[in-house]
């Protein structure tokens, strides 16, 4: 007998010797009277046999039965699903065998077969969770990761995520070999198009978004990324830490769990087929992770069909045009050919382009200028005299004869190494 049946056998046994009432018993055993009754009449039936729970050493009727218990040990053991996680695991094989379970019975099967360790959990700071805003596109969090998305099938490469705070939808995403502003604007032209322009981004304090570094300057520069967006009057607010934009860093650590292991069982085997699957998941993301928004107004505004996109999201330099109607830039010379006379031109400052593929442009008054690219030639070594005070003479190599010849016999020298032997 456990402690509780010990426990009403005490009571029953001092409601018999009229020591407490019925009601009082039940009350201490915390059940209702009536159950107490039945409990007394099977007691004064069977004894103290009576009391035991007739469901001990019984299988319960929600025992999984053993042939569906062997398809399911199967599945948890195939190597194909190392690294799921229960919860994942839970749903692929309702999804794969059509067999529902929960989670916690998937994690308990897990740890028996030796696939999944118990965890622990470790005391962390509290970060308190900032609230959400209240409307769909009023706040973008955007982030890459830098991971093994392929494992051991292919090179590391970058993700790059766009999140929406209101919703935790994730808007837009994309494989790229790095995280850079090439990137990050490829991927804004194609969310702008698809969903609008938002009223901010919230990102890092990546080089990309933000100069870090501002020793003596009077002035706060502005990266390329920043002179884009603001252009389209948009936001940006870079986080003091990774907590702050919790909501893409949380997608990231979903996306290297989930994504990860659906492209290795759809034999994903590079980046350019990942790119072509990122939608379907995507969908399937928002399906199982996004909330509704305190508000169905959506801040997304329309994109401007007259903007030039490519155009904004190339990088923009200044240069002087020379009295030879020429513009040094990037190590290259250009040549500006034009109809109109040299000084309409020369000293005057142009607008420099440069798109993803390195094609440069140059544009005056907004206008755009014809160029061609000039040979340059390398420069001729100058020749130094020998006795000039600016030469720095070079030490002789250690097999020169100047290092085995140094002392001398007769006026004659003689060898003091056997490095000529």
């Amino acid at each position: 007998m456990n402690a509780k049946e010990l426990a009403c056998k005490a009571e029953i046994e001092r409601v018999e010797g009229k020591w407490a009432s019925q009601k009082e018993a039940a009350a201490r055993l915390g059940i209702s009277e009536r159950q107490f009754r039945r409990i007394l009449r099977r007691y004064r039936l069977e004894g103290v046999a009576g009391l035991v729970s007739r469901k001990r050493g019984v299988p319960s009727n929600r025992k999984m039965e053993d042939a569906i218990r062997e398809i399911v040990e199967d599945f948890i053991n195939d190597p194909l699903l190392r690294g799921f996680g229960p919860t994942l695991m839970a749903e692929k094989i309702e999804q794969m065998k059509g067999i529902r379970l929960s989670k916690e019975t998937v994690r308990k099967m897990m740890i028996e077969a030796g696939v999944w360790k118990a965890k622990v959990r470790k005391k962390v700071e509290p970060h308190y969770a900032r609230p959400r805003r209240k409307h769909r596109g009023e706040l973008v969090q955007i982030d890459g990761s830098e991971h093994a998305w392929l494992e051991d099938r292919g090179p590391k490469a970058t993700l790059l995520v766009f999140v929406d705070d209101a919703t935790s939808q994730i808007l837009a995403a994309e494989f790229v070999p790095e995280e850079c502003f090439y990137s990050y604007g490829n991927l804004c032209q194609r969310y702008f198009r698809e969903h609008g322009v938002p009223q901010a981004f919230y990102s890092d304090r990546f080089s990309v978004f933000r100069v870090n570094r501002r020793d003596n300057i009077r002035y706060e520069p502005v990266t390329q990324f920043q002179r884009a967006v603001s252009a389209l009057d948009i936001e940006l607010i870079c986080a003091n830490s990774p907590q702050a934009k919790g909501r893409v860093e949380r997608a990231n650590q979903t996306l290297q769990d989930r994504l990860i292991k659906e492209m290795r069982l759809l034999g994903i085997n590079d980046y350019e087929q990942a790119n072509l699957y990122l939608p379907e998941f995507i969908r399937s993301y928002n399906r199982n992770f996004a909330v509704s928004p305190a508000s169905s107004l959506d801040f997304h505004r329309p994109l401007d069909e007259t903007l030039d996109l490519p155009f904004l999201f190339s990088i923009h330099d200044f240069r002087k045009v020379t009295k030879t109607l020429q513009i040094n830039y990037a190590g290259r010379v250009y040549q500006v050919v034009t109809s109109h006379p040299a000084y309409f031109y020369a000293d005057q400052e142009v607008l420099i382009t440069c798109d993803a593929s390195g094609f440069v442009s140059a544009w005056f008054h907004g206008n755009l200028l014809i160029l061609e690219e000039v040979e340059k030639r390398s420069r001729q070594v100058a020749i130094v005299s020998s006795k000039s005070e600016s030469t720095n003479p070079l030490p002789p190599a250690y097999d020169h004869p100047w290092r085995t010849y140094g002392k001398k016999i007769n006026g004659k020298p003689v060898l003091t190494t056997l490095s000529s032997q």
